[in-house]
């Protein structure tokens, strides 16, 4: 098999906590010739697996190194404080930073939130993984603090989770390796960004279908043929008539007979 006889495939990485399955829909509503596999990354690999071309895009974490990568800001993440369902934030709708100063505030090697100083008091030991950290929070041992779409993923049934109103929030975008903007790629980010199926950009204008042709070639010969009409009516107007209904034919012969002599 050929380069050129390869069918074309879309490769889309997404971070823990995004879901794609919408945009994936849609993809293959319009495009259900072109299969699109999902490659699931984590926050850290995603810029990685795009510039090594395991993805042709990615949804990924903001921020995004702009020397090589493109990318469009989609969205930002409500960040909220996972704790067990007997802890007293659970009690209220949301708190602030300020009011886990007492509390043990776990900050996972894989945090996606930047922390500059995270609130509370330290752990002993950065958990690994925001996994291993959820663990420690149905332990008792601490809070996490994690976008919301991550505490949905590690849901417990003995965990719950309230909204954190002053923290940091994580900001989901779609990227892609600048020089590898294809055509695949603008489709989807067309429909990432809610362009309709009859839109045209990012693509060359519809040919015209057979019964296009035909109607537009009927109205060319319209037009053509009104044309031949009016001629005719020009045409066919007398134009040997005077004012008066009279010919002009026999007054040109009135001119030239002779007069009678008296």
């Amino acid at each position: 098999m050929t380069g050129s006889d390869v069918p074309p495939s879309f490769r889309l990485a997404y971070v823990p906590g995004v879901t794609p399955t919408k945009w994936v829909r849609i993809w293959n509503e319009r495009l259900p010739d072109v299969p699109l596999a999902l490659v699931g990354v984590s926050a850290t690999e995603a810029f990685g697996a795009l510039r090594a071309r395991e993805a042709d895009a990615g949804f990924v974490r903001l921020p995004v190194d702009g020397t090589d990568l493109s990318a469009i800001p989609l969205y930002t993440e409500t960040t909220v404080v996972v704790v067990p369902k007997d802890h007293l934030v659970a009690a209220v709708e949301e708190v602030s930073t300020e009011d886990l100063a007492d509390e043990i505030v776990l900050h996972p090697l894989d945090d996606v939130l930047g922390w500059e100083t995270p609130p509370g008091r330290p752990a002993f030991e950065r958990p690994a993984t925001t996994a291993d950290a959820i663990e420690l929070v149905a332990a008792g041992i601490g809070v996490l603090l994690v976008p919301q779409s991550l505490a949905r993923l590690h849901h417990r049934k003995d965990l719950t989770y309230r909204t954190v109103t002053d923290a940091p929030a994580s900001r989901i975008a779609l990227s892609w390796p600048e020089e590898r903007t294809t055509d695949l790629v603008e489709e989807f980010i067309g429909i990432v960004r809610g362009r309709t199926v009859n839109s045209t950009r990012g693509r060359p204008p519809t040919p015209p279908q057979p019964k296009q042709r035909k109607a537009a070639a009927g109205k060319a010969g319209a037009g053509k043929s009104g044309g031949g009409k009016a001629g005719a009516k020009g045409g066919g107007k007398p134009t040997g008539k005077n004012a008066r209904g009279g010919s002009a034919a026999p007054k040109a012969g009135n001119r030239g007979k002779p007069r009678r002599r008296p």
